[in-house]
């Protein structure tokens, strides 16, 4: 979730990086770190929440980068939380653990270095030479090519100067707390009656017995990566989400199972008597921005569900925040609902804004069949109707949340991550970073909790033989599935926690006239790319959309001016760029081109002594 203002620039001038401050480190061994110790490398900073789609991409991105130059360079990983749960220390160390971090993490509960590096977005990566002067600074994903070349750059230039010290880094890996299941992220239940898990944690996908504990067999090597074949040989890379494929297409398609296999940006289909894995849509690599017609590429499918009305698979594809339908029979994936933008808008669903949806369910018939999607990071559930519009059941923004029941307008959830149909038609949610299930009545309006107490619920399996109701929890930070038996009236408790919002520092700016300019900085060697006309495109919005009286919509120039409304008092500017670039060596006959955009979400108050000009920058 790349959002507010930011810088991204390589022309800094010499500034001495700030010291790392927090609550305590991780990977370290238990040691604490400064920069005076890392003095001699090149260190790159990673502001990063793990609740952010966007900062697990650069946590990718930056492995083999880490990997190739693990002697001249140090990772350190600032925690910066968005949040309530992911400032407790304990599910922050989970994460560095699910996430397979491998370098030293500071624990920024406060956002104090944050704040002192002057990050405003998720993730926002700052460079510091061996010298300890920042070089670059940066926000947003898909910046791996430019941060090698800075490498490169700073390699050769400090290795003439003798300021490079090359050995091993600070980084200490700590225990496993896992056993047979390692992060599981959802499941299935099976014709068996055994249940199938996205065992995320260990890349792999397992099969338990009835008890939802015993292990029957594992598909899937445990190695991270993308490769097909039988269940001992193929690999995946943190996979989430799990669908049946219906009996009358299995014979036809060739699997039964298809799976959401997130890192991998791919579907994956499993055959299960013979265990042999086969690759279904995406080869590997992320889709990126520049339309929707993207070399058959996907990115992070989250959750995967048969929808019984479209007779396609529904995927949750929480990378870039749209829905997409895969057709087992043509094989083809393609675009359903979404524009890539991140927040919460209701509507036509081809004009819906979601964000990070995680989860998925269908409730209803071909007359009134609902899509029911967790919407994470707007700690939303919303759902689609049978005219394909978009509506929003609870939830009230990107930085609004909490645990609160009640009427389903003023209830809040935090970070759910799957939604299932109960007997009666309502809807349990995973609410992941609260701990809880709850329950939302679509009839009466209303949400209830069902449960509390359990470790990041990210799963839900439904089991009803008519007359008792028992709920399969995927507890992933736990590493089990727990059942929950529910009573019959399935009438919840009423808890009020309290509302929050994001803690991240609001731009005051001024009502009026406010000029907003981004400005794009080509990487090294590259430069404009004006061959075929308008290599720009800038397009803003706002929540609540009264909050711009004139400067809404879409245009060439990255230079907008707006007309803030002085009748209201704070809100979201909600801003989209687009630059392309190309080698700029005239030498190269055929030169690279590259299309970079950037989303921020801009928290906004309105002060009588508010700045009149708000600048973003955008890196090529």
């Amino acid at each position: 979730m790349s959002s507010s203002q930011s810088l991204a620039r390589t022309d800094l001038p010499r500034v001495r990086a700030s010291e790392l401050v927090g609550r305590g480190w991780l990977n370290t061994g238990g040691h604490d770190l400064s920069l005076a110790q890392l003095r001699g490398k090149i260190v790159i900073l990673d502001f990063w929440t793990f609740c952010c789609i966007n900062c697990l991409h650069v946590l990718d991105e930056l492995r083999e980068l880490e990997a190739a130059h693990r002697d001249e360079l140090v990772i350190i990983g600032v925690h910066s939380p968005k949040f309530v749960h992911e400032a407790d220390p304990v599910a922050l160390r989970a994460a560095v653990e699910r996430y397979e971090v491998h370098h030293p993490v500071l624990d920024d509960p406060d956002l104090t270095t944050w704040q002192a590096y002057t990050a405003r977005a998720w993730p926002t990566l700052v460079m510091i030479d061996p010298e300890g002067y920042i070089v670059a600074h940066m926000a947003g994903e898909g910046h791996a090519p430019n941060i090698e070349k800075i490498v490169a750059k700073l390699i050769a230039e400090h290795d003439a100067k003798g300021t490079l010290h090359r050995g091993s880094g600070p980084y200490v890996p700590p225990e496993s707390t896992a056993g047979v299941l390692k992060f599981p992220a959802k499941a299935v239940a099976l014709d068996n009656g055994h249940f199938l898990v996205a065992d995320a944690g260990h890349h792999s996908v397992v099969e338990l017995a009835a008890d939802a504990h015993t292990l029957i067999r594992r598909i899937g090597s445990g190695v991270r990566g993308l490769v097909d074949g039988d269940a001992t040989t193929a690999q995946f890379s943190e996979p989430n989400g799990l669908a049946l494929v219906p009996q009358a297409l299995r014979e036809q398609v060739g699997y039964d199972v298809v799976v959401a296999d997130t890192v991998n940006h791919a579907l994956r289909g499993i055959h299960l008597e013979s265990g042999v894995v086969r690759t279904l849509a995406g080869n590997g690599r992320q889709f990126m921005v520049g339309g929707f017609e993207n070399e058959g590429r996907l990115t992070s499918p989250w959750d995967v569900m048969w929808s019984p009305v479209r007779q396609v698979f529904v995927v949750a594809m929480a990378g870039n925040h749209t829905l997409w339908s895969f057709d087992p029979v043509t094989g083809v994936c393609q675009h359903m609902a979404g524009t890539m933008n991140e927040g919460l808008v209701d509507g036509a669903a081809d004009e819906a804004w979601f964000a990070q949806p995680s989860g998925l369910a269908v409730t209803g018939d071909a007359d009134d069949e609902r899509l029911w999607v967790a919407d994470s990071e707007t700690s939303a559930v919303r759902w689609i109707d049978g005219d394909n519009v978009t509506h929003t059941a609870v939830g009230a923004g990107l930085f609004d949340f909490g645990l609160r029941d009640g009427d389903a307008a003023q209830a809040l959830f935090q970070h759910p991550l799957d939604v299932a149909v109960l007997p009666d038609g309502s809807v349990a949610v995973a609410d992941t970073y609260n701990g809880a299930v709850r329950r939302i009545d679509p009839v009466a309006g209303t949400v209830s909790t069902l449960a509390t107490g359990l470790a990041e619920p990210s799963g839900i399996v439904v089991q009803h033989d008519g007359e008792s109701l028992t709920l399969l929890v995927v507890e992933s930070a736990a590493h089990q599935l727990t059942a929950l038996s529910l009573p019959g009236k399935l009438v919840g408790e009423i808890l009020n926690t309290g509302a929050h919002q994001t803690q991240r520092p609001r731009s005051d700016i001024r009502s009026g006239t406010v000029q907003l300019e981004v400005v794009f900085t080509p990487a090294p060697g590259k430069k404009y790319d004006d061959r075929y006309g308008p290599s720009t495109r800038l397009s803003v919005s706002a929540t609540p959309a009264n909050l711009l009286l004139e400067g809404a919509g879409d245009s060439v120039e990255l230079l907008r001016t707006l007309s803030i409304n002085p009748e209201v008092s704070q809100g979201v500017l909600h801003v989209t760029a687009q630059a392309a670039s190309c080698d700029a060596d005239p030498a190269i006959e055929f030169p690279a081109c590259h299309l970079a955009q950037q989303d921020w979400g801009v928290p906004l108050r309105i002060s009588d002594d508010g700045d009149g000009e708000l600048n973003l920058a955008l890196l090529g």
